[in-house]
């Protein structure tokens, strides 16, 4: 039996494709974000990190409100150690509606806008899970640059819990002078 070179190509695609095909649980969000609340500085304590932070040393966000109700974001890091380079990215965020202010569109270039979830939230603003729907990145933020092992074994069981791979987890190196 001859299996036509169309069919065998289809096949052969559909092996390669429909495993991605998967649909994934929507993310949870946290119930209702206080925005003034939440502005301010977070330490970036882990993260599957997008190209440009794959080496970030001393990650921090920082969102403030802007007039206009959307977010300003200043992501700055040191590249590829504690003396590296000083970089910094700022893009916008923009609330969605219907999400209790839980879910953003992050906009880094016009007129394209990145999702950002707020999937889990601690009740005292000290400790947030951001992802995406896509379970391609996601970041583990504090408000301080660094928790104990058993906090962060916490956080990561929760990450592990939204259908992310951990094991692309990468913690992000953190040193400040004391103060």
């Amino acid at each position: 039996m001859r299996i036509p070179i169309a069919a065998l190509f289809a096949a052969c695609v559909a092996a390669v494709a429909l495993p991605g095909c998967v649909a994934q649980p929507p993310l949870p969000r946290a119930a209702d974000v206080d925005l003034d609340r939440f502005m301010g500085d977070w330490y970036v304590i882990a993260s599957i990190p997008t190209w440009l932070e794959r080496d970030a040393y001393n990650a921090v966000e920082s969102y403030a409100r802007l007039p206009d109700g959307r977010i300003q974001t200043t992501f700055r890091y040191r590249a590829g150690g504690f003396g590296g380079a000083a970089k910094a990215m700022h893009p916008v965020g923009t609330v969605r509606a219907g999400t209790g202010r839980a879910e953003w569109g992050m906009q880094f270039v016009w007129p394209v806008k990145a999702q950002y979830v707020i999937a889990w939230l601690d009740p005292g603003y000290r400790e947030v899970i951001v992802a995406r729907s896509k379970r391609d990145y996601v970041w583990i933020m504090a408000r301080t640059p660094a928790l104990d092992d058993a906090r962060y074994a916490a956080l990561v069981r929760r990450v592990a819990a939204m259908g992310y791979d951990v094991s692309r987890l990468r913690r992000v190196p953190q040193r400040w002078p004391a103060q």
